[in-house]
């Protein structure tokens, strides 16, 4: 199946490097040798191809050259733009790479101007919808839920699979990844932290609990919990609080890409759920240009909205509940100071969509995510 990325990599590829950032084992290397059949291959993970990089010795005659994991080279910024300024995109230049490449400012000189950058994700409903040949969105809905949206497990469709890929890829991402991306010595206790968010998913998380189950210091659980958002195993939602009285300014929620990760069935859910909101506000930010943010809205006195989606000065207020289709009181708050926001509540097991005098909205929650364009523009 084709990626959502791919026209829009294809067409920049001709003015700009172009940087494909996103989970390990999201597709990025996939995409990258299918955008032409003209394309040379190198990933700084092998010896001989580290070799062929560093003596500039790639095939200059075919169209695309393709640096996987590049930023593992010492200044593999300065080396990049020293290529570009030089040669200009002929042959067109693709760096793709499982950690957060702008994480690493430190080395090599800026980027500025040279490049545009896009974050592949794993699957969800939106992009099963444009380039999965089936209708079914119940089949893809639970195939997300079981065995997550990399492609890999996904496809497979069976838990069995999705369960032996995961230990190997957490495997992978916390007893190699991490030792090459960071200086991090306790992988155990990283590990254990990862537990401890996936039981949280859904809640604020505060790093002095955390920071005493695990025995250490607050600074040093923010620390890892830094490494693993730019190692694309967690992201956050950070708590909204302009023009909201009473509200609580400091803890995040966690979410997990690997949407199956979860136990709990409404967490699991309101994972997927922020997964797709995170996804399609990257699109906006990486294609469009567009000024986004995903955050969640809570007062002192427990007043809470699961997501508030910022798409430049529009705002969008969504609830997710499984089955209730009874509004929830807190959108009656915040409709006080932001009278002008979108309010949606999302259920899972609903007959039929509701709209109130005053806008606000209950909507059947698979074909908002799968529509979730037309609903977030």
């Amino acid at each position: 199946m084709d990626r959502y990325l791919k026209t829009n990599i294809t067409n920049d590829l001709n003015s700009k490097i172009v940087l494909l950032t996103g989970p390990r084992q999201s597709g990025k290397t996939t995409l990258a040798k299918k955008i032409t059949p003209s394309y040379d291959y190198l990933n700084a993970d092998l010896s001989e191809d580290v070799l062929i990089i560093k003596e500039k010795k790639w095939d200059r005659n075919k169209q695309l050259i393709i640096f996987d994991e590049l930023h593992k080279i010492d200044k593999w910024k300065k080396f990049i733009k020293g290529i570009y300024d030089k040669e200009g995109v002929t042959p067109q230049l693709l760096v793709t790479g499982s950690a957060k490449l702008d994480t690493y400012k430190k080395v090599g000189d800026s980027l500025a101007g040279r490049y545009f950058q896009y974050r592949l994700y794993p699957l969800d409903l939106h992009e099963l919808k444009l380039y999965w040949q089936t209708d079914d969105q119940q089949q893809a809905f639970s195939r997300l839920m079981s065995c997550s949206g990399f492609p890999e497990p996904f496809l497979s469709g069976e838990q069995t699979f999705y369960r032996r890929w995961q230990k190997s890829h957490h495997d992978i991402i916390l007893r190699q990844d991490l030792i090459d991306y960071e200086s991090v010595r306790n992988i155990k206790s990283i590990e254990i932290l990862v537990e401890l968010l996936r039981q949280r998913v859904g809640s604020g998380v505060s790093y002095a609990n955390l920071a005493h189950d695990l025995q250490r210091d607050p600074n040093t659980i923010k620390r890892w919990c830094t490494i693993l958002e730019n190692m694309y195993i967690i992201f956050r939602a950070t708590p909204y609080h302009n023009n909201i009285a009473r509200s609580i300014l400091k803890e995040p929620k966690f979410y997990f890409y690997d949407t199956a990760l979860i136990a709990n069935e409404g967490a699991k859910l309101e994972n997927l759920t922020a997964f797709s909101l995170l996804k399609w506000l990257h699109w906006l930010e990486d294609v469009k240009g567009y000024n986004v943010s995903l955050n969640y809205c809570r007062t002192k006195d427990s007043r809470e909205i699961d997501f508030m989606c910022t798409i430049e000065d529009r705002k969008y207020f969504i609830e997710v509940k499984t089955s209730d289709h009874n509004l929830s009181p807190h959108f009656a708050f915040f409709r006080k100071f932001h009278p002008n926001a979108h309010y949606v509540q999302l259920v899972l097991n609903l007959d039929r969509d509701y709209t109130y005098q005053d806008g606000t909205k209950i909507m059947r929650l698979i074909p908002w995510l799968r529509d979730i364009d037309l609903n977030l523009v």
